[in-house]
């Protein structure tokens, strides 16, 4: 318990000169200042309750319990979630206070404690968990991630995080500048995932079939193969042997995609399935959604 103490107390010295994210905005957030992720020092929370949509090693019975931060550190054009990731409207709150809302989400019978995109608010979220555990959590935290990590930070976290659920969007570091807002992503995401691996391993399940710790990387299709998929499948792979893998089909174009011609189209099914089974040949775990 000291050391996760310590490792709580230099995740939040980090948001001084802020390093939390491989951005370094070097702002200092205790004093208010705002980098790329537009978040302050308090962690901005939009809602928080028992979501079905996950994957099903995830719901289980109770659903997913899932915590949606405001905020981003990255900046993709086509966003989903471009309401939540793009701004600070949300309710800021203390660690105690959302340690309450874990603690909530469990007494509400939810399978785990899902923290949706969380790498600018790592410091908030540790210091979170440390309580939370302190105070009866025993389900496990997923850490629902862009992939856009700092291996430092992470190292930190260890002992914290039971489940990593980090997305693995790009193979080609030029589309990730272009769609993403960062010149390194694959670079940095490989890196990432290897230290998640290195903490948790292969994604493990209770008798229910309801995950209990290890990683799973979700990979959005894109249209025209902008991600190079193959590619990614073959560097997760490679960074997480064995690991557990959902090809996701789900992309449809949102936010800012009509700006980009390239992005105004949907994957083929045709190339969703042989992606697939381009996972299952590479011996990773498929966990598609159903």
């Amino acid at each position: 318990m000291p050391a996760l103490a310590d490792n709580v107390h230099q995740l939040r010295e980090l948001i001084r000169d802020c390093g939390l994210c491989p951005r370094a905005c070097g702002v200092d957030r205790t004093a208010g200042q705002v980098g790329a992720c537009r978040i302050g020092e308090r962690a901005v929370v939009v809602s928080a309750g028992a979501h079905f949509g996950e994957e099903a090693v995830l719901v289980g019975r109770g659903g997913s319990g899932t915590i949606f931060f405001a905020g981003c550190n990255l900046d993709c054009v086509f966003c989903q979630n471009a309401d939540i990731s793009h701004s600070d409207r949300g309710r800021a709150v203390t660690a105690e206070q959302l340690a309450e809302m874990m603690l909530g989400l469990q007494r509400d019978g939810c399978e785990n404690v899902n923290v949706v995109t969380p790498t600018h608010v790592a410091h908030a979220v540790a210091e979170a968990i440390a309580i939370a555990r302190s105070g009866g959590l025993s389900v496990p935290v997923v850490y629902n991630c862009g992939g856009y990590e700092r291996v430092e930070t992470l190292e930190l976290l260890a002992g914290l995080i039971e489940i990593y659920m980090p997305d693995f969007k790009w193979a080609d570091p030029a589309r990730g500048r272009t769609y993403s807002g960062v010149s390194d992503y694959p670079a940095v995401a490989a890196a990432a995932l290897a230290e998640m691996y290195r903490q948790t391993g292969k994604l493990q399940t209770d008798r229910r079939g309801v995950a209990t710790r290890g990683v799973l990387v979700r990979h959005l299709v894109m249209p025209n193969d902008l991600a190079n998929s193959r590619g990614v499948i073959d560097t997760v792979a490679q960074a997480a042997p064995g690991c557990a893998i959902n090809i996701m089909g789900q992309y449809r174009p949102c936010f800012r995609a009509n700006e980009f011609p390239d992005l105004t189209h949907t994957p083929a099914a045709a190339d969703l399935s042989t992606l697939r089974q381009h996972a299952t040949d590479q011996a990773l775990l498929r966990a598609d959604h159903a």
